[in-house]
């Protein structure tokens, strides 16, 4: 059954039906997300499982945290995010915010990245309330991961006071349910350069703003050739960190000496590398423009660390176990599961659809991908409160 525009009231228990409850929602990235996290509260509350609603410093969206077994022992966090990016592109072929249904696949914004795994995390509480468990499994839904891992930092500090230390996270973003090591760390940063307009005529009677971010420019691509010479790590591709500038605006006419400029750059990083340190001798290129009269603001957009989870690590082994398949050494983009890792939690990223369909019209996963993931959670729970990890 594939919902309608309006939120059930009835407790559903199949993944296709919660999915489509939740894709219904425009939860997107940067917005107000009250209407899915208290869908999301109601929905366990109907199975006794109380939900933990922890807002942002924003003000108007909110992390989701909830228990289910002992508090008192070491846990396993089912983890993911409930924002997805605008679904804004002229090819879709049906209503991004309503479930479609076309013979295996299930269409919509977030089906893959990540409302899927959220649907079948969802699905399992049932059963899990229903075995007792004697290790606990926390489910948290964070807020604004698309714009650079935002929300779940906010998680992560009340953890303490949720809970006993976790002892594993499994991130679900897309991965075709192939357990994933490591990934690259991110920063972004956006640069603004004001100088002073005037007629292009006089043109020394003004600051070029767009000349003078000639030299920000100049010194990021300076220390991305330099980041290219290593440290070198072969599991990601590219094996080196890399730094790019993604936007640039500037300028309103030919014969105006433009006042005002801004870049938006970031670095990705190998583990082992700081994102934000490669990002610092541009930074000091753009302040340096100060002493030329130019006004420079330096604001951060986004910042998480990488993830490396050594291949023997239990939660590893575990979901190879599980899965049937060797664990994919890393892959270049990020996710909350560096988070996780720079709180003390081992994390691993494991999760139904793949990153390819991520960000495009038509986005789906498949009924299988979504039935096999909730049979592969219920069996990961079930051996983690057996077995710990």
């Amino acid at each position: 059954m594939i919902a309608g525009p309006h939120a059930s009231t009835e407790p559903l228990v199949t993944p296709e039906d919660i999915l489509a409850e939740l894709v219904r929602f425009r939860s997107l990235v940067g917005q107000p997300n009250g209407d899915i996290v208290d869908w999301v509260a109601a929905y366990l509350g109907r199975f006794g499982v109380a939900a933990h609603v922890l807002p942002g410093p924003e003000g108007d969206r909110a992390n989701l945290f909830a228990t289910i077994g002992a508090r008192d022992a070491p846990g396993l966090i089912l983890s993911g995010h409930m924002d997805v990016v605008p679904a804004e592109e002229p090819d879709w072929t049906s209503d991004p915010f309503r479930l479609r249904a076309e013979g295996d696949r299930l269409f919509g914004r977030g089906a893959s990245d990540m409302k899927g795994f959220l649907a079948a995390v969802l699905a399992i509480v049932p059963a899990l309330v229903a075995s007792r468990l004697a290790r606990p499994v926390h489910i948290a839904f964070s807020y604004d991961e698309e714009a650079g891992c935002r929300g779940v930092p906010h998680l992560i500090a009340r953890l303490p006071e949720l809970c006993t230390r976790p002892a594993a996270a499994v991130i679900g973003e897309p991965s075709g349910l192939r357990p994933i090591l490591a990934h690259k760390g991110k920063a972004a940063a956006r640069v603004e350069i004001v100088g002073r307009p005037g007629h292009s005529s006089r043109p020394e009677l003004a600051l070029n703003a767009i000349h003078a971010m000639g030299s920000v420019i100049a010194a990021t691509r300076a220390a991305a050739l330099a980041a290219q010479q290593g440290p070198l790590d072969p599991i990601f591709e590219p094996p080196y960190s890399t730094i790019q500038i993604g936007t640039i605006r500037g300028g309103g006419a030919l014969n105006i000496v433009p006042g005002r400029c801004t870049v938006e750059l970031e670095a990705r990083a190998i583990a082992g590398v700081s994102p934000e340190a490669l990002l610092a001798p541009i930074r000091s290129a753009a302040e340096a423009l100060r002493a030329d009269g130019y006004e420079v603001q330096w604001q951060p957009m986004a910042s998480y660390p990488a993830l490396s989870l050594p291949a023997d690590a239990p939660i590893a082994l575990l979901l190879a176990e599980i899965t049937g398949t060797t664990p994919q050494a890393a892959v270049s983009y990020g996710t909350e599961a560096g988070r996780y890792q720079e709180a003390g939690i081992d994390a691993i990223i494991c999760g139904p659809g793949d990153i390819s369909r991520a960000h495009r019209p038509d986005e789906y996963v498949t009924r299988d991908e979504l039935a096999t993931c909730t049979r592969m959670l219920e069996r990961l729970c079930g051996r983690f409160a057996q077995d710990g990890a």
